[in-house]
């Protein structure tokens, strides 16, 4: 069965008007332009923390590039409830062990997947520790990631690490399109690569 993340996320959003207080999100980021547009949606229902993991990125130069972008952007953005920031650790080896044997597979294979969960698997294990109502990641924006692969990854995170996954398929209801003109606006440096080696070879 296909499932409409989307609606399944609107239907929760629904539901928050009836909280006394402003709900917690832990939201992982791959980038600035990614997270723009989740950024102008949630923040009018959550009070985020923005949470930068990406071991994956190469080389580090392209990785503190992004975290200075992501940086300005909620810089300058308006948000309802407060945004915050957070850096994970920079360890690139970290990748490059779960990558192994996997050097050859298809951009959007198994190798993906596994990046995938690595750098969700830090956001859940924190959210939990955090206390944080939520966790997501801004990365089913892109068209060229699998929104169902996310989401499956994140509802079994969920059950290990006891924090609710918040459902997304962002790049619906124009979110795409949205994120590529909130990227012109603050004049946002788009990367023409995923972030890893594999992705820049490819």
């Amino acid at each position: 069965m296909n499932r409409n993340y989307q609606k399944e996320l609107e239907k929760i959003l629904l539901s928050l008007n009836n909280r006394e207080r402003v709900p917690r999100l832990f939201l992982h980021a791959c980038c600035a332009p990614c997270s723009s547009y989740v950024l102008e949606y949630l923040s009018d229902y959550f009070e985020i923390t923005v949470f930068y993991y990406n071991p994956n990125i190469s080389p580090r130069e392209e990785y503190e590039k992004r975290v200075e972008e992501i940086r300005r952007l909620i810089g300058e953005m308006q948000f309802r409830y407060p945004v915050t920031f957070v850096e994970g650790a920079y360890h690139p080896e970290k990748f490059y062990e779960m990558a192994r044997g996997l050097e050859k597979i298809p951009e959007g294979g198994e190798r993906c997947f596994r990046c995938y969960r690595m750098r969700m698997e830090e956001a859940a294990r924190l959210a939990g520790e955090g206390g944080y109502d939520y966790f997501a990641t801004t990365l089913s924006i892109s068209p060229l990631k699998n929104a169902a692969k996310l989401n499956e990854i994140g509802e079994e995170l969920s059950r290990i690490y006891q924090v609710c996954h918040l459902p997304s398929d962002f790049k619906k209801k124009n979110g795409y399109k949205r994120s590529i003109e909130l990227s012109k606006e603050h004049d946002l440096y788009r990367q023409n690569y995923c972030g890893c080696v594999f992705s820049k070879r490819n």
